[in-house]
């Protein structure tokens, strides 16, 4: 198969994860999804109680994001409250599982007991009701529990917030057996996609050519235009916007509307509630491998930034298809979030008898 080939980049050991999983209609098409599934449900009724006026699973979807900044507005009182007593909150949106595994153990390779499963589970507890103090490390409301369930339901779904590429310094993809063999001399940690950079012009052109011209994007005067784009947002929103021109849906709502419509069988996860973040983290390693095949790194060159930073690049060849396929595990892994966020708070607010 003809591959394109594009540049990506590991910046320093120290840089920071993109700020919007799945991006702003991501999150809003799961909430809105969950929020059709759940109507006139017990736990609709459970929900609304929880939320204020005029809220709703679509409306809150974004707002574990819109703490770490201002670029939704103004910081509200209860976000400032929330990001004061959770100085790591930033750590609950991913895991970091080599990609190539099969399965989310505690204490594996790239796991941390702030990551989105260990986070998923204390936000199922507090919303069952469970009192117990090791539950609820980070002591979360009942609120704070729905507010992050919304949004962490959708992130567990992207691929690359579960499945984590290293590469070693021959530039391939492996599998470190322990966190510590991660050492940015033999083996570099991708920080989950962020530092690895696309060249967006040209995955753009294909996107335009094989699925067809979106919406002009806004130019900003005196912002130069990026010229690569890192893969984690790739996946966060480029796909987004690449799964909702496929089936010509402009926003969440209409999304939401579409993939109902399509009855699709999404397969509910099993057991205890408190289980489910674990089956649906290796449900997102399945995807996470979809999102990698074809995909090969090249030679690694050392950089240096304008700091003095040392990082590092790597060429990329990805399959010239790649918008097609990568779209269309988006548009599956957006619906699963929907589905699998209505059934879990079924599951915790089932309907009386």
């Amino acid at each position: 198969m003809k591959k394109l080939a594009c540049v990506l980049a590991l910046t320093s050991a120290f840089a920071s994860f993109d700020a919007a999983a799945w991006g702003r209609d991501g999150h809003k098409a799961v909430g809105a999804i969950a929020d059709k599934l759940l109507k006139g449900s017990n736990a609709q009724k459970q929900i609304q109680a929880l939320l204020l006026p005029g809220e709703t699973l679509e409306s809150i979807a974004n707002w574990a994001d819109c703490v770490k900044g201002t670029y939704c507005g103004p910081q509200t009182q209860e976000m400032v409250d929330y990001v004061s007593g959770n100085p790591k909150h930033s750590a609950y949106h991913y895991t970091d599982v080599p990609f190539q595994l099969h399965k989310y153990h505690d204490h594996g390779v790239g796991t941390a007991d702030v990551d989105i499963v260990q986070t998923l589970k204390q936000c199922i507890a507090v919303l069952q009701g469970k009192t117990d103090p090791a539950l609820n490390p980070h002591k979360f409301t009942k609120r704070q529990a729905l507010i992050l369930l919304t949004h962490f339901a959708g992130d567990i779904h992207q691929p690359l917030h579960v499945g984590a590429a290293f590469v070693s310094k021959e530039g391939k993809f492996v599998v470190p057996k322990t966190h510590a063999e991660v050492d940015e001399t033999a083996i570099f940690d991708s920080r989950g996609g962020n530092n690895l950079l696309l060249d967006d012009a040209k995955v753009s052109a294909l996107a335009d050519g094989l699925i067809g011209p979106g919406e002009p994007v806004p130019v900003r005067e005196g912002v130069p235009k990026a010229l690569t784009k890192p893969f984690h947002s790739y996946w966060d929103s480029t796909t987004v916007d690449y799964a909702f021109r496929r089936i010509k849906t402009r926003t969440p709502a209409q999304f939401a509307e579409v993939a109902i419509a399509g009855n699709p069988q999404v397969a509910k996860a099993s057991g205890d509630p408190i289980t489910w973040p674990y089956q649906w983290a290796d449900d997102a390693l399945v995807a996470a491998k979809l999102a990698y095949a074809d995909v090969v790194p090249g030679k690694l060159t050392q950089q240096t930034s304008k700091k003095g930073e040392t990082y590092y690049t790597f060429s990329l060849e990805v399959p010239q298809n790649y918008p097609v396929p990568s779209s269309a595990i988006a548009r599956t892994q957006l619906i699963k979030g929907g589905y699998n966020l209505a059934a879990i708070l079924q599951a915790i607010f089932p309907d009386k008898a």
